[in-house]
């Protein structure tokens, strides 16, 4: 093993990394073993998805192996990270026996091959592993997840890419006035992102001051990011709000409209959307829209896979051609669309697309990339939206390995901040406190409070009580300070 001498919370890539994707937003697994604070982690697959995730985890200082049958990515996670490293098959049982499977209390199968994550989970469980998620790309196995028994074979949890990038498009356009969004508590809380125009009345106040000019209010400001900057603030009662922050609010019921109202926003009704690509994401997408009375066009470019989509999506209107072709897109009358996603396999073509769209005046623009650097010229190339489905994943898979009862977590686009829902405990630190009172550092704010199914914005003078959900926005290293009062 490697030293952990290194601070990673200092790293510039560690920075770029954290802020640079959205979470979204598959339905909330409630973690209900308490997590030790210290675990022994298999990751198998050494690909974007696993890499990402022994990064991750290696903050965290955890207990990791990655096994890999390819040297090469193995030698760049060895000298990057400090974790253990195995060349080899996962699905070889002497493999798995050298990691200490029998001793481990997490293996995560996120190869490229669902097949292989299947058998290296069912291989994990019988050899002694606590728990096991596999990644799989067949959206039909979460579907119907109960009636296959996935759970007798020995796997714990299915997570599929596909499929989160699937509910974080549907989401993004149901929230169309805002760049991100994110429920809790199926929409008790919610979280929107949004950039202020110097139209929005509460620039050049203070948070202090724009409280007392509008009274009543149900949201409030969680993360800023100034404009032309990397930096994430914290809001406090004398940060001012400024013409281009991007800035995420935390509201309850009723209070997304005020947000509208408030920052000159409209809520844009989403009605008419085009998908390019027929890929799983696109075929989900569609399927989903269509479900939820969207008018849908899926430009996919193989005419196979068009006529096979065709029959197996009525309600969706199938175009064979391509997508980068402008004629093709004029002559299915995109000025005529509300949102345009790319979801092809190839991130520019996505980007390029989006482009020409965006010139073409549509409203909401979403394009699938792989490369996590284009997230950082999202707000400066026009594109609304930018999602990576490896990352998705990733990060719903980390709510596994956090400590206390943590039951939901995102990350901000585009920003170094994280949100973290947790339950609170009569045993915990933070019970029975008023929120003034509890002893926390200033890059950390709770957002909200859940209280019997009801939202709650959350001020100083609240009292936390065992059984509250409680929403808290924090940057990278309070996270454990956080943690601490809840478990």
């Amino acid at each position: 093993m490697l030293s952990r001498k290194h601070n990673f919370q200092n790293d510039p890539a560690y920075k770029q990394t954290s802020c640079s994707f959205t979470i979204s937003v598959q339905s909330r697994i409630f973690v209900t073993l308490f997590l030790t604070l210290f675990m022994k982690i298999i990751i198998a697959g050494a690909g974007e998805v696993g890499f990402h995730l022994a990064k991750l985890l290696s903050y965290e200082s955890q207990d990791i192996t990655l096994l890999d049958t390819d040297k090469e990515s193995l030698s760049y996670a060895d000298t990057h990270l400090d974790i253990r490293t195995i060349k080899g098959d996962a699905t070889s049982i002497s493999i798995l026996q050298d990691a200490r499977v029998e001793s481990v209390d997490l293996v995560i199968a996120v190869t490229a091959s669902e097949t292989t994550n299947i058998t290296v989970c069912v291989l994990a469980k019988q050899l002694g592993a606590t728990r096991t998620i596999a990644r799989i790309s067949n959206t039909e196995f979460i579907e119907h997840k109960e009636l296959a028994g996935f759970s007798k074979f020995g796997i714990d949890e299915l997570i599929s890419p596909e499929s989160l990038a699937a509910s974080e498009i549907e989401l993004l356009l149901n929230q169309s006035g805002f760049s991100d969004s994110y429920e809790f508590e199926d929409g008790a809380l919610t979280m929107v992102g949004t950039t202020l125009s110097k139209a929005a009345p509460f620039v050049g106040k203070s948070v202090k001051d724009a409280a007392k000019i509008f009274p009543g209010l149900h949201f409030m400001p969680i993360a800023i990011q100034r404009l032309g900057t990397q930096y994430t603030l914290i809001p406090r009662g004398d940060t001012v709000f400024k013409d281009g922050d991007q800035v995420y609010f935390m509201t309850c019921a009723g209070g997304v409209e005020e947000i509208y109202k408030l920052t000159g926003k409209t809520k844009q009704e989403i009605k008419n959307v085009m998908i390019l690509g027929g890929s799983q994401i696109g075929f989900k997408t569609t399927r989903d829209l269509c479900h939820s009375k969207f008018n849908v066009k899926l430009v996919e470019k193989s005419r196979e896979k068009a006529f096979d989509l065709a029959d197996i999506l009525p309600k969706a209107l199938v175009i064979n051609g391509d997508g980068r072709n402008v004629e093709l897109l004029e002559e299915e009358n995109i000025h005529d669309m509300d949102a345009f996603i790319s979801v092809t396999g190839d991130s520019e073509t996505n980007i390029m697309s989006c482009l020409v769209a965006k010139s073409k005046g549509v409203k909401k623009t979403i394009a699938l990339v792989e490369n996590m650097d284009y997230f950082q010229l999202s707000q400066s190339i026009g594109i609304d939206t930018l999602i990576n489905k490896k990352l998705l994943a990733a990060n719903n898979i980390f709510r596994y390995v956090r400590k206390g009862e943590v039951v939901a977590m995102t990350k901000l686009n585009n920003m170094n901040a994280e949100l973290l829902e947790f339950i609170v405990q009569p045993t915990s630190e933070a019970e029975g406190k008023r929120i003034r009172d509890i002893d926390f550092p200033r890059s950390v704010t709770i957002a909200g409070v859940v209280r019997n199914g009801e939202g709650i914005i959350a001020l100083g003078d609240f009292k936390i009580t065992a059984g509250d959900r409680v929403v808290v926005c924090c940057l990278p290293r309070s996270i454990k300070k956080v943690e601490k009062m809840f478990v």
